[in-house]
């Protein structure tokens, strides 16, 4: 890597300690390293109660970006709590392109979580992936205000309903299976 690649501020991949991102994020940022952090909310349902629950967690588990110069502080970046390795190859920290930081921040929404999966279009045809109507399809109504749920008119013999289920449970059918 030529040293004029280093002499400014880029973005890398930092691999952290098991369970550490969030204290090296907050180290970073204490020493004035730009970072991005992605997290995800994650649906939990107890096995024995079947209660939902919700838990957030990192997108990237073990990884978070860092943008910062190579040349000037990467030792001590390295040596930071919580972080375990700037992801390198051939011994030089490896920048990562800016747009791929760019894509993931935005993503993510006012919560500070990232969105995944495609945005649904109301008369988008879904699946449902589990519960007790998995496999059933039906058409995309609307996203409802808490932004977790869904309405879709459900199809069912000859017979069209209404039903309210999870989001994270919806899924668009691809182009071909759309228009069987």
């Amino acid at each position: 890597m030529s040293s004029e690649a280093n002499d400014v501020a880029q973005w890398y991949v930092v691999h952290t300690h098991l369970k550490q991102e969030e204290r090296a994020d907050s180290n970073l940022r204490y020493l004035g390293v730009e970072t991005l952090y992605p997290k995800i909310k994650s649906r939990r349902v107890n096995e024995f109660s079947g209660a939902t629950t919700y838990i957030t967690k990192p997108l990237f588990p073990r990884y978070i970006f860092a943008k910062f110069n190579a040349s000037r502080t990467l030792s001590k970046i390295s040596f930071t709590r919580g972080v375990y390795y700037v992801v390198s190859f051939g011994g030089q920290p490896t920048p990562i392109d800016e747009d791929i930081v760019e894509i993931i921040k935005s993503r993510i929404d006012q919560d500070g979580l990232v969105r995944i999966g495609e945005e649904l279009n109301q008369g988008d045809k879904v699946v449902i992936k589990a519960g007790p109507l998995r496999d059933f399809e039906g058409m995309f109504e609307q996203e409802l205000k808490d932004q977790e749920r869904v309405s879709i008119l459900l199809d069912a013999i000859n017979y069209q309903c209404r039903v309210v289920i999870p989001k994270d449970l919806v899924e668009k059918v691809s182009g071909e299976d759309a228009h069987k």
